[in-house]
Formats: C-alpha cells, structure tokens, sequence
C-alpha cells in the first residue's frame, strides 16, 4: 500500500504502528445544514481508503466526530457557532438541529454505499476530555489565558507549520475566511482552546469549566476525541483539502503538545469538487445535495462512479453534463455485468492474476480509476462467467457500486423492456425494421436508449433533466 502523505509531500509505502490495527481518525461533519456533494466526495475516498486497507489484509478501528459545537463560521476563531446559525435559521433548538442533520448525513452515507466508521462521537459527550487536556497544555506552559478565553501559544513550537510549510509572516487560512485580528492572542497564529461567556453570551450549548462558563473551540474536539477512542499514536488522519490549515495544524500542535510525541504518521487529504464557478459551497448557486440529484433522476451510485473515475488528489469539476456521462457508463457496465452467466468453473490462475492486478491499482494511491478499466479488460477476457463474477463481488467490496445488484430499473427491464428488446431482435431477423424500429423509439421515448454491438443489444437510461 501507497499513500501520499501530506505531512512528507510524497507518495510513501504504508507501515502501520501496529499490523494488528491500523488507527484511522476522519473528521466528520458539522451537523448544522445538509451535506453537499463536495463534502461527501471527501467521505468517498475515506471510504475507500479504509476498505482498500482491509482488503489489503488490514484490521481498521475507523474513528470519527460529529461537530455540534464549537465550529465557527470563520476558522480563524470568529463569527458565530455554526450550530447556533442552523439553529436561528430553521427556529429550533441546538440540539434538535445536530439530531436532526446527523440521521440526514447518516442516510447520505448509507445512499452512497460509504461505511460508517466503527466508533462515531459527539462533540459535545467530551467536554471533559477536552478539559482535562487544556489544563495539561497550561500547567506545561503551552497555553494562556486572555480576555476570558483560553489560548493555545504557537510560539512554543518550532514546527508549527510543518503540515503546510507556512511562513510565520505568510499566514492563510486554507481556502477559506481570511483572518481577523484578535486583540487577546500574543500571536497571530495562536487559536482558541477554550471560550467563555465573555465572547459569546448567546451561546445557547455553555460548560462549567476553571475558567469560567463556556465551551470548546472546534480544533480540541477532533484531538481529544482521537485520542481517548484511538490511542496516542495515530496512523491515518484523514479530511477534505481544506482542513491542512488550520484545522489539522492546529490538531497536531496541541495534540503533540500533550502528548510529548509524534502523534500520526500519515495525513491524507482529498481535493474539492468545484462547480463551474469555482469552490462548491452551500451558500451559492443550485444547493447539490444527493437528494437533488435523486429528484432529477440520477442514481446516486453515479455520482459515486463519478467520483472514483478521477484521483482523489485532483480537483475534480461538476457539471450535469459530466454526471450523465457517468451515469451512462455506470448502467452500461452494470448491465454487461448482470448479462454475464455463472457458465463455466472457477480459474484460480486467472482470478489469482486479475487480484493481484486489482491490489496494485488500489494499493497505488487509491488508483480507482485503473481498478475500474481493469473490470472492463475483464469483461473482454475469456475468462469463464463464473470468474468474472467473482472477481467483480471481489472488487465491488472496495469499490461499493452494487456492480452485482439488480436495481429497480433492473428488475423492471426483466420483465417488461428485455422482452421488448427480444421482439425487437425477432422482428430484425424477421427483416421488419419498420416494427423494430417503432420498438426502439418507444423504448427511448420511456428514456431507454438501445445500444447495438457484436455482443448483443445493451441499453442505458438518458433524458435525466
């Protein structure tokens, strides 16, 4: 297994701490609105890391949070909670907005075939993890206390940019707000561990604390929740582009701060899916959420498809042009697979060559887009029905797009359009193309358009829009 690694800016061979459980650690979601599909693009490739490594031979212990306080609408520590927005914006409670959101990203996941990781964690269920390392970092002189809120001190480190390779005087914000002063840091990089009532008295979700009332900044969540649920050694922390600065920075000074050693070896990120105006966002355009797209039609499992026909490491430009493309492909390939007969026996060597052929696509930075030419070089092998098959349930445990599983639109073709299809080709033989024609437009009148080939009569579904 290869990976690139943020940390290194390289491609690196995989070695975990321990071979008996590798420790994975994604960010979840903040539980303020629904998802959009640029944010589950980040939950695909996750998904498929982790079941790349258990294919691999790997044991995963998958970790992640659910932010439902403490995230701000500016990573640069102001603006107001996100959760409170969602909140005033739908005149609900707090918690009956992170209820609420999190089963919608849940279902989101389950429509995506993306596994829900093992251990899932609220934010707000370990105020008192948080608590007990913020304490740590100020009796060991890595935080501070200002104008009521609790600090932690960047200058204290010498490789605070390590991840980003930031100048102290070059300060970014990712690709997001930029940053507004704060007349209560030392130092402009420092961040919030702590707030209390002093900043935000509207805070509706406020803790007791030594320092007062209030409640968590959004970067101590992911590192104490790491670290109670994973251990002190981390191998795999994962997260969209955008959370390299400040987010993860901030997760690995504290964390290492507290820990007093190296806390994970490999970072690994995915790049945005942009519309074409840029930076796909919830506040701009068409809100692209799965549920649109399944209300204009498309299977979700095509945007999935979509989604691993490119490097997760590439930006990666939305359009309906782009998604039909991908559909067509996807119910193409579905169908020349569900056309495949269990004829023959099984061909250990052939299955053997094509595993190992599909290890080296996976196990080469995610290569999913090699792992699916590599289903159709299969296809046009004359490996025996029953190899195929297997190897493709094989494949599809990784790459998760139901390639064995007769949909609706599936079943529905079995007993209504296929027979068509057969008169069709009936009435060809018979040479009445006047009545195999009327059958073809009839067909694609329903958005069933026929594909003609040496192997036989295939089909897939248009006019989406």
């Amino acid at each position: 297994m290869r990976i690139f690694n943020t940390l290194t800016k390289k491609v690196e061979e995989f070695i975990p701490n321990n071979k008996k459980e590798v420790k994975m650690y994604t960010c979840g979601p903040t539980v303020y609105h629904f998802a959009h599909i640029g944010n589950l693009r980040a939950y695909i490739f996750e998904d498929i890391l982790e079941k790349t490594l258990n294919y691999l031979g790997y044991n995963v212990k998958r970790c992640m949070n659910i932010t439902d306080v403490g995230h701000l609408t500016s990573d640069s520590d102001s603006g107001e909670d996100k959760m409170l927005k969602g909140a005033k914006r739908e005149h609900k409670s707090v918690m009956d907005i992170a209820k609420f959101y999190t089963e919608k990203f849940h279902d989101d996941l389950n429509t995506l075939n993306i596994k829900w990781p093992e251990v899932v964690i609220n934010a707000t269920d370990n105020i008192s993890e948080y608590i007990k390392i913020i304490e740590k970092l100020l009796t060991d002189g890595y935080a501070y206390k200002s104008g009521g809120n609790i600090y932690f001190d960047t200058s204290r480190l010498n490789d605070y940019y390590k991840l980003t390779n930031h100048k102290i005087d070059d300060m970014v914000v990712g690709v997001r707000e930029g940053v507004e002063e704060d007349s209560f840091k030392k130092n402009q990089a420092d961040f919030v561990l702590w707030f209390t009532k002093s900043k935000f008295d509207d805070q509706e979700l406020k803790w007791p604390s030594p320092w007062g009332l209030g409640y968590p900044g959004w970067h101590i969540e992911c590192s104490s929740i790491a670290i109670k649920y994973l251990g002190e050694y981390l191998d795999i922390h994962c997260g969209g582009v955008d959370n390299i600065f400040p987010h993860h920075t901030n997760e690995i000074a504290q964390s290492e701060a507290y820990l007093g050693h190296k806390w994970c070896n490999y970072w690994v990120h995915g790049e945005h899916l942009n519309d074409s105006t840029g930076k796909m966002s919830k506040s701009k355009g068409e809100f692209l959420t799965i549920d649109l797209l399944k209300e204009k039609g498309y299977n979700p499992l095509s945007y999935r498809f979509m989604c691993l026909n490119a490097s997760y490491r590439k930006v990666l430009v939305f359009s309906y042009e782009a998604l039909d493309n991908a559909e067509n492909a996807y119910l193409k390939l579905k169908n020349k697979i569900l056309s495949i007969e269990e004829s023959g026996k099984l061909e250990e060597d052939i299955y053997n060559e094509y595993n190992n052929k599909f290890k080296e696509c996976i196990g080469d930075d995610l290569n999913t887009a090699n792992a699916i030419t590599l289903i159709y070089d299969l296809l046009k092998s004359n490996a025996s029905g029953i190899t195929k098959l297997k190897l493709i349930y094989s494949f599809d445990k990784v790459l998760s797009l139901d390639l064995l599983k007769k949909d609706e639109i599936s079943n529905n073709l079995d007993k209504d359009i296929l027979e068509k299809i057969e008169k069709r080709n009936q009435a060809k033989k018979d040479k009445n193309y006047q009545l195999a024609d009327s059958i073809r437009d009839e067909l694609l009148e329903k958005g069933i358009k026929l594909i003609d080939s040496r192997e036989g009569t295939t089909y897939e579904v248009v006019n989406k829009l």
